[in-house]
């Protein structure tokens, strides 16, 4: 501003600019509350400050985010620019950064009384900015804070790329946002996209390729932003079906020292243009999502390292141990044939020695196939981990077992909760294969809203569960142990001669970590 930086106590009693301290609430209640009221009550502050310096008019435009706009004018300002006509104009400020231009007109003789009411009008548009940003500044960190928590810990790649693309929408306030991750010549290789829907996605084709401003941006290592993607000469052009896209933001994401994507945000909500604020918040995100990505990258390639040596492994153990007990049967058969007509005795001895071998053997490949699975079930979640129990259940026993899942509606457990139950389960099946004599028996799943059910019954021979049971009989106390530890209860009905039927209940749980809305891509 070009007024002088002090005044005599007296100039400032005789502008009187105490009316500054009303002009300073008036301006606080417009940010709070944009509206017609409180743009009045502003105007008319503005006025009595204006008036109250001797001055004729004024004219007031505000346009420093993330302060709303506001534009005011009062009393008569000269035609002429001029300043020996009475108009003088001041850009006011904070520290560097531009906030207002203010124009006022004065007589000559008011010189001081202009200068000092431009430097009071500065101080207030100054100290409302510096409180406005101040809480922006805080509400930027929490959201940062809440946006870099969502991604962290999270190693499955795709589900990552899309949380970050999610997170930093919502975070830069824009209407859509995406994610492209780049090969070594920067071609986009994939392209995960935010905010509109799956069929909206589809009907646009096939991923970019990397032309116009989305090539430009691959190739630059610092951010970019765009007024109007319409307006600039490096577009490409949009395909069919694509929504209207305007201003843009384009951030780079790097891991170690290299390239490995980009942030590309478009449609600043409610409106206008991306900011140096939101550039440098999603700079900071950038970071964290880099180091997201590259850990999931890192855990994909370490389980494909553990797939080809657990295959190697599993080479090994069929070789060294199953495969050779079958080539060693097959070894003892080779001369049965003589034997048959010679000593069909000895055939004999050998066919059934033959039989038991080829039995074992059978019994080693299930206990070999099934000693994988633990993980399997983990991953398969609560239903995919009882259907491989039934399973198993099935080629270990002479029971035909039946899974019904129809009153399981779909949701994400916490692995705790589908750990207990599928020891339960397992527990349970295990009860019916050696005591039940069971000829049928079945699994039911039920979930809603705040209950987990597991129901699993037989048609065996019962028993009474008042009966006090032996030391060496802990089955129903340990399924009735991991019930409580997941707060649930479980419930036994059986009796001599009518099966058993074992009933688990346990409160639902959402799993916390990595829950994400996939209503959008």
């Amino acid at each position: 501003m070009s007024a002088p930086q002090s005044t005599s106590n007296a100039s400032r009693d005789q502008t009187g600019l105490l009316g500054l301290r009303e002009m300073s609430e008036a301006l606080e209640r417009w940010q709070a509350d944009p509206a017609s009221e409180s743009h009045a009550e502003l105007v008319a502050s503005f006025g009595r400050v204006v008036s109250s310096s001797g001055l004729g008019g004024g004219h007031l435009h505000l346009d420093a985010p993330p302060l709303t706009e506001v534009e005011l004018r009062v009393g008569r300002l000269a035609d002429q620019g001029a300043e020996t006509a009475g108009l003088r104009t001041y850009e006011l400020r904070f520290g560097d950064r531009a906030l207002a231009t203010l124009q006022l007109d004065a007589p000559p003789a008011a010189v001081f009384s202009v200068d000092e009411c431009a430097r009071g009008l500065e101080i207030v548009i100054g100290s409302t900015w510096s409180r406005a940003r101040a809480g922006q500044a805080t509400d930027e960190l929490a959201a940062l804070d809440t946006a870099t928590r969502g991604i962290a810990g999270v190693l499955d790649l795709d589900r990552v790329l899309q949380l970050i693309t999610d997170r930093v929408r919502e975070l830069a306030h824009a209407q859509y946002a995406a994610l492209g991750t780049v090969d070594q010549d920067y071609g986009i290789e994939r392209f995960i996209t935010s905010g509109m829907t799956r069929t909206e996605r589809e009907r646009i084709g096939p991923t970019p390729h990397g032309h116009g401003l989305l090539g430009v941006i691959a190739h630059e290592t610092h951010p970019v932003r765009v007024h109007d993607i319409g307006g600039d000469p490096r577009r490409y052009g949009f395909p069919p079906n694509h929504p209207d896209m305007h201003s843009l933001l384009g951030v780079p994401i790097g891991a170690k020292g290299r390239s490995i994507g980009r942030l590309y945000l478009t449609n600043k909500l409610p409106s206008g243009d991306f900011t140096e604020d939101d550039e440098r918040l999603v700079e900071m995100f950038a970071l964290h999502a880099g180091i997201a990505i590259e850990n999931a990258r890192l855990h994909e390639q370490v389980q494909r390292l553990a797939i080809v040596e657990e295959r190697e492994r599993i080479g090994r153990d069929l070789h060294d141990g199953i495969i050779q007990s079958i080539y060693a049967v097959g070894l003892s058969l080779e001369d049965v044939p003589d034997l048959m007509a010679d000593e069909p005795e000895v055939a004999r001895a050998r066919v059934e020695r033959a039989i038991d071998s080829l039995d074992q053997s059978i019994r080693d490949i299930r206990n070999f196939i099934f000693g994988l699975r633990p993980e399997l079930l983990e991953q398969a979640g609560l239903v995919g981990g009882l259907a491989a129990l039934a399973d198993e259940f099935r080629v270990n026993s002479m029971v035909d077992v039946e899974l019904d899942t129809e009153e399981a509606v779909t949701t994400d457990l916490p692995p705790d909760l589908i750990g207990e139950l599928l020891s339960i389960a397992r527990e349970a099946l295990s009860n019916i294969a050696r005591h039940s004599k069971a000829t049928q028996g079945s699994v039911k799943v039920c979930i809603d809203e705040q209950i987990v059910s597991v129901i699993i019954s037989d048609n065996g021979v019962g028993f009474d569960p008042a009966r006090p049971r032996g030391a060496g009989h802990q089955g129903l106390v340990n399924m009735r142990a991991r019930a409580s530890s997941v707060g649930g209860r479980l419930d036994v009905q059986s009796e001599p001669g009518s099966g058993t039927r074992i009933i688990v209940e346990v409160p639902r749980r959402e799993a916390s970590a990595g829950v994400t809305d996939r209503g959008e891509e």
